[in-house]
């Protein structure tokens, strides 16, 4: 046995567990005996994290959930053969998430990208059950509710326990934010409300999907509001911007001719 790193009480990070990064962050609340993973990662590394759960004593026929935070493939592309390794464990996500994964939508989940030559495998799972805003999660006496937080995705979940917030891929650490792409069902408005939610809210820490867990900044969110209010504005990121006024000063220009004197 392995002695257990927790990164606050009641949880354990696998990638801080390993000492070394295995892909995404997954989360591992337990108390006594029973526990639940958020998040699961890719298929090749399933066989790890089960190990780096064995390792620390924990029962696998213990697990509660599988908890997907959203349909990335590089988050659940390991959901069907975690739950082979765990069958007690029920496999809950957003129902926009469950859709995704049900009907193997290899383009929104990110698994196929032709223009970046990616092609991977989405392993079909069926979900026990679907979870939304305000439902809760319980380990022993560890509750967790459950924060709907789209705009990544239309199905991205977050996870509030005590002063903690499981904040999945709205915010990093550096103020990055997770993809913006239209195929992806992101939506700039949506990410702005999530964004807004986790400035507003008093958890102390955020614990992302991606890189290491850090303070709960205003600043840092309100930078991230803010380039994202941008890009409602922008032709940036194309079909999820709500206007291009660019296009409206291109018509007046036209109506009155161009004029080398008055471009700017």
């Amino acid at each position: 046995m392995q002695p257990r790193r927790d990164v606050f009480p009641h949880v354990l990070e696998l990638n801080n567990q390993a000492g070394r990064r295995l892909g995404c962050a997954v989360y591992v609340v337990h108390d006594g005996a029973d526990w639940l993973m958020i998040d699961v990662g890719y298929e090749d590394t399933v066989a790890e994290v089960i190990d780096i759960v064995r390792s620390v004593d924990l029962p696998l026929a213990n697990c509660r959930y599988l908890v997907a935070t959203h349909a990335d493939a590089d988050h659940v592309q390991g959901l069907a053969a975690a739950k082979a390794l765990l069958p007690n464990a029920e496999v809950v996500g957003h129902p926009r998430t469950k859709a995704v994964l049900e009907q193997n939508d290899r383009i929104t989940s990110y698994a196929l990208i032709p223009a970046q030559g990616i092609d991977e495998p989405m392993p079909e799972v069926a979900f026990d059950r679907t979870i939304d805003e305000g439902d809760t999660l319980q380990v022993g006496s560890q509750t967790l509710t459950v924060w709907s937080t789209p705009g990544h995705t239309d199905g991205q979940l977050s996870f509030r326990m005590n002063d903690l917030l499981f904040s999945g891929d709205n915010i990093y650490r550096d103020g990055g934010v997770g993809n913006i792409d239209a195929h992806h069902g992101s939506e700039l408005p949506a990410f702005i409300r999530s964004l807004e939610r986790i400035r507003d809210c008093d958890a102390q820490w955020l614990l992302p999907s991606h890189g290491p867990i850090f303070r709960n900044d205003p600043a840092v969110l309100q930078g991230a509001i803010d380039r994202l209010k941008g890009y409602l504005h922008l032709s940036d990121f194309g079909t999820c911007a709500v206007d291009w006024p660019l296009l409206e000063e291109w018509d007046d220009e036209l109506a009155r001719g161009f004029d080398p004197e008055r471009a700017k």
